[in-house]
């Protein structure tokens, strides 16, 4: 009994979970490219950031005080592993990704990360 209601109550959880909305707010467009900033600090923010595939990207990640596992970014798709200034600004430069292709990014110790999907 006890585990029928713990399998029900884990379907309805899941069942009710809102799906995280893309974040469009941090893209800035401009001389045919576009600038996807993320900042670094105790996690990635925003997590889930949607953008235009077939565009030149600059990936920009901001830190400010920023000496947590973040200021370590791994972008395994492009094999981007760097250490991040404790404050500042470090730009990516990414090729045009195509429909459907998802960036990832990731601290050093896989705890915390974010994704760029490409529309």
């Amino acid at each position: 009994m006890v585990i029928a209601i713990a399998i029900i109550g884990s379907a309805l959880y899941f069942a009710t979970k809102t799906p995280e909305v893309a974040s469009t707010n941090n893209v800035y467009e401009g001389h045919g490219q576009q600038i996807v900033e993320i900042t670094a600090k105790g996690k990635y923010a925003p997590h889930l950031t949607a953008a235009k595939a077939g565009m030149p990207t600059v990936l920009r990640v901001k830190t400010d005080g920023t000496y947590d596992c973040t200021s370590q970014l791994i972008v395994p798709s492009m094999g981007y592993r760097q250490a991040l200034p404790p404050t500042g600004m470090t730009d990516i430069q990414l090729e045009a990704q195509q429909p459907g292709a998802t960036v990832r990014g990731v601290c050093a110790m896989g705890m915390y990360n974010f994704e760029i999907k490409f529309n």
